[in-house]
């Protein structure tokens, strides 16, 4: 168990850093689970949701067996968001798998040439298909597992290929209320261009990690990401000062301000009853899309869940801007 420590906590050393903006295939970071995005997006250690394994492999486990989810999320403007997942137990000695389909619209664009001229109209997409297994790790209270992800991107008649993966490692114990994971998330290569230049995949190491209180019906999710970069803050320009003299001083980011830009929070009322409550905080999205001297409540998201026997309805609401909202609804139907 050490050694498994001490390795999980070197990886960040030996891989590229990354952050969104410089890579393609981003919509692989955007949630289409009503649960997941109404604790603050950012949640690896949901044990009881067949979506959860797009983000974290390692969370495939049996009880996900023959369950169906069928999930939309209402993005930023004219963008929606679909995604359908399913799991599947082989036998207790091989374990279980996923697969599932995300699938990004961003509407309708009107194209132009160089003078201005319209072409007509074009559409643009995000399409990823995923394949996932998982398998607990023979007398321990450890679980493994790895994603395989067939991407293709398309921007009216330029198109872009890419083969993408995860790999998550998750501590569960009976004994112990707590559930830790660690993920390597969006590894792979964009094996056919939009041009000739080649682009990275949006690479992520993060670790995640939930606590269910013994007498009150909470259950904490913490997560950090982006730890294969630390500086992930860039300063707004809209946050630069000018002096009388007309020199301009950029934004100044603190060493606290860019670590709490990794860290996303979420509680969950009720987890374990026909209705719940969740509740979440993403601190980088609340500091980058803040604006000065207006509260604006970006960042903060919240939702709920409904049980019937073997259907489970979630939805969320994602603050992002005073103008620009999310909602995600999800549908989980129990086919056994």
């Amino acid at each position: 168990m050490k050694k498994i420590v001490i390795l999980l906590l070197l990886i960040p050393v030996f891989v590229f850093p990354q952050v969104g903006g410089e890579s393609i295939y981003n919509f692989l970071n955007i949630s289409s689970s009503a649960r997941q995005a109404a604790l603050g997006g950012k949640v690896y250690t949901l044990l009881d949701d067949v979506n959860q394994p797009f983000w974290n492999p390692a969370a495939l486990n049996e009880n996900m067996n023959n369950i169906l989810a069928v999930n939309y999320l209402n993005y930023l403007t004219d963008l929606n968001m679909g995604s359908v997942s399913y799991a599947f137990k082989i036998n207790d000695k091989i374990g279980s798998i996923q697969t599932g389909v995300n699938y990004l619209n961003f509407g309708e664009f009107v194209g132009a040439n160089e003078d201005g001229d319209e072409t007509g109209n074009f559409k643009a997409f995000d399409l990823a298909y995923s394949i996932g297994y998982s398998r607990q790790i023979k007398n321990t209270n450890l679980y493994i597992g790895a994603n395989i992800k067939l991407i293709n991107s398309v921007i009216e008649n330029y198109s872009s290929f890419g083969l993408g993966g995860d790999l998550g490692i998750l501590f569960k114990s009976e004994n112990v209320p707590l559930i830790m994971t660690i993920v390597l998330r969006n590894f792979g290569y964009q094996i056919t261009a939009y041009d000739e230049i080649r682009e990275k995949l949006p690479f992520q190491i993060d670790l995640g990690a939930s606590y269910e209180l013994k007498n009150v019906p909470i259950t904490w999710f913490f997560s950090l990401d982006n730890l294969q970069k630390w500086n992930i803050a860039v300063s707004n320009p809209s946050n630069s000062t000018t002096d009388i003299e007309g020199q301009i001083t950029e934004e100044q980011i603190s060493f606290l301000n860019n670590f709490v830009r990794h860290f996303s929070l979420g509680i969950e009322l009720f987890t374990k009853n026909n209705f719940n409550i969740q509740l979440g905080y993403n601190f980088r999205r609340s500091k980058e899309l803040a604006i000065i001297d207006k509260r604006t409540y970006a960042g903060l998201t919240a939702g709920f869940g409904i049980n019937w026997n073997k259907i489970k309805f979630n939805y969320a609401f994602s603050k992002y801007h005073p103008v620009s909202n999310s909602s995600t609804f999800s549908l989980q139907i129990n086919l056994n």
